[in-house]
């Protein structure tokens, strides 16, 4: 996972690769598109003087069964 801090346009970019194959979630309701996989600490992006920490989970809900 890639983190950026742009202080000119206010933005915090964020680049995490995508799960191919999709992975099921622990509870198995869903399925995990990306995940950083709990919380990361970026000492060398800083905001406000602090490192940032940041924990990202994109997913998905299973199509329903066919009937």
């Amino acid at each position: 996972m890639q983190v950026e801090y742009d202080k000119k346009n206010k933005q915090l970019v964020i680049r995490i690769p995508v799960n191919d194959p999709l992975e099921p979630s622990a509870s198995r309701k869903t399925l995990v598109v990306a995940s950083s996989h709990g919380n990361k600490v970026f000492n060398d992006v800083q905001f406000n003087g602090q490192p940032l920490t940041v924990g990202v989970n994109a997913y998905i809900k299973p199509a329903a069964a066919a009937a």
